[in-house]
């Protein structure tokens, strides 16, 4: 690992985890959203060196093929996915959210998912995405 590597690098071409997407480069539009010590980070500012000892969750570590997260599941039955492009992201910043506010107002799920630009939904099926996997998690 080079000192100037970035996270999303590292994640991308060294591990091979394809889900983290790379955006503007410049922190602006949350695509290369991850999970570190769980916090959402933006991984094209975060150096990999900085990265050591945390705990880094991409969207693959987000339940599996066979049996998808609530998240997941929820953003299928909403179509709250159009490209897909931003949705690993967006799915990292509802389980964010939801691992420290399980019932959310529609207020908390915008906030939470501000910070990541969407080009093709409009953001209205990712809230009822969210508050439909709310739901599921808290039962």
């Amino acid at each position: 690992m080079q000192s100037h590597e970035r996270l999303l690098d590292v994640l991308r071409d060294r591990l091979g985890l394809k889900g983290t997407k790379e955006g503007c480069s410049t922190g602006d539009c949350g695509i290369c959203a991850v999970l570190m010590d769980g916090k959402l980070v933006n991984s094209c500012l975060i150096f990999a060196i900085q990265a050591r000892n945390k705990k880094i969750v991409t969207i693959e570590g987000i339940g599996t093929a066979e049996k998808l997260h609530p998240i997941q599941r929820a953003f299928m039955k909403w179509n709250a996915s159009q490209c897909g492009y931003c949705i690993p992201a967006m799915i990292l910043a509802a389980k964010d959210l939801l691992d420290k506010n399980p019932n959310p107002s529609d207020d908390d799920i915008k906030m939470a998912t501000s910070g990541i630009l969407c080009r093709c939904t409009g953001y209205l099926k990712i809230v009822e995405a969210v508050k439909t996997a709310a739901d599921e998690m808290r039962k």
